[in-house]
């Protein structure tokens, strides 16, 4: 692998937001599509995929780019996990290929399938713990070395996702303190691990690229990726405690002392109430404004942040301001996570609206629903 040359930095930008999504996302599904749609953007491959395979050795999750609803609807029926894709998933290692159809497990492609050649198929796993597999097709001209250790480390993050989801719906089915605990083990000895690994293997490619600008930009990603780590050992720690959980307004201002410590922004915040009154909400409410202030102190470049949420009526009005540099709105670069914010806010309910333009700073206006 010596002398891997990186060509691109918006692929590891890429990278660092999909891992950096893992940590505290409760819905999966949305996950593992944006790291689908990673792997497919950060190779250039035109098919791209991911089969997770349920307790029960069913197909539980596929999530695909690539092909229509239209194709799929003529295609039929999805893979089973036969051929080549459970090869992958049975030796648990990464299979790349020039053209699939030359392997000796390969069973064909299904009518009204797109013919397809070259294939990179890597296991998305915990350890020796294989939940299904990622992979990507018909780049043309193959798949390179820098191609495998991006999807490898973005089907080690899947497998985080997968295995800290599946905990999560366990935690919300069993509320004895006994539980709690083995879980908070559980993510403490697996997905706690698994992104030191992924970090591990970042500072590996550091050291092989030759380009300063992509060197630095690998490194942030480390330090990111240590910041998630200790996102999630937050959380591991409210896992292990019977101690009730302190106010919202108590917990926004540890969240915004926290994160605006590394940054010489300003952030100041206010509150109409010191709570909700409802836990989820109120868990909710925590996500949106550490997306939305973590893109303020990134990519701003901004003085001052100001983040108000008050009730007006039957809704929770979140608003966070900065005078930074702006953006053009129609133009947002996906490394911001727009996308993400608005999905999470229509998800429960409510509404969003961006505001901006270059030279003028940055207004984000949420509501949601008092429930």
């Amino acid at each position: 692998m010596a002398g891997v040359q990186v060509t691109s930095l918006d692929k590891f930008s890429e990278l660092i937001e999909a891992a950096a999504s893992v940590v505290g996302e409760t819905d999966l599904e949305q996950v593992l599509r944006r790291l689908v749609t990673e792997a497919g953007t950060a190779t250039g491959a035109p098919y791209a995929a991911l089969g997770v395979i349920g307790e029960h050795g069913v197909l539980s999750e596929f999530i695909y780019e690539g092909i229509t609803p239209q194709e799929a609807e003529r295609i039929g029926h999805l893979p089973t996990g036969h051929g080549v894709l459970g090869t992958v998933v049975r030796l648990n290692k990464t299979i790349r290929l020039d053209e699939i159809s030359k392997h000796p497990d390969t069973v064909g492609f299904p009518p009204n399938h797109p013919p397809m050649m070259a294939f990179l198929g890597v296991p998305v796993a915990v350890g020796d713990t294989a939940f299904g597999n990622l992979y990507l097709t018909d780049k043309k001209g193959g798949f390179t070395d820098e191609d495998v250790i991006l999807i490898e480390a973005l089907s080690r993050i899947a497998g985080a996702a997968v295995r800290t989801g599946r905990l999560q719906d366990r935690l919300r089915r069993m509320a004895v303190i006994e539980d709690r605990q083995r879980i908070a083990r559980d993510l403490h000895d697996s997905v706690i691990q698994d992104l030191f690994a992924v970090g591990l293997g970042l500072q590996r490619v550091s050291q092989l690229v030759e380009d300063s600008q992509a060197e630095a930009t690998i490194v942030d990603a480390v330090d990111r990726l240590d910041g998630a780590v200790e996102t999630l050992r937050s959380y591991i720690f409210d896992l292990k405690t019977t101690r009730s959980q302190p106010a919202l307004q108590t917990r926004l201002e540890d969240l915004v002392n926290r994160m605006s410590s590394a940054y010489p922004t300003a952030v100041r915040l206010r509150m109409g109430a010191e709570e909700t009154g409802d836990d989820e909400l109120d868990s909710e409410i925590l996500r949106i404004v550490t997306e939305t202030l973590s893109n303020a102190l990134r990519h701003a470049s901004a003085q001052n942040v100001d983040i108000s949420i008050i009730q007006v009526g039957d809704r929770w009005v979140i608003r966070v301001e900065d005078d930074g540099i702006g953006f053009d709105v129609d133009d947002a670069i996906p490394g911001m996570g727009l996308s993400n914010l608005r999905a999470r806010v229509t998800r429960l309910g409510g509404d969003i609206s961006v505001s901006s333009r270059p030279g003028s700073g940055t207004e984000v206006l949420m509501t949601l629903p008092v429930r």
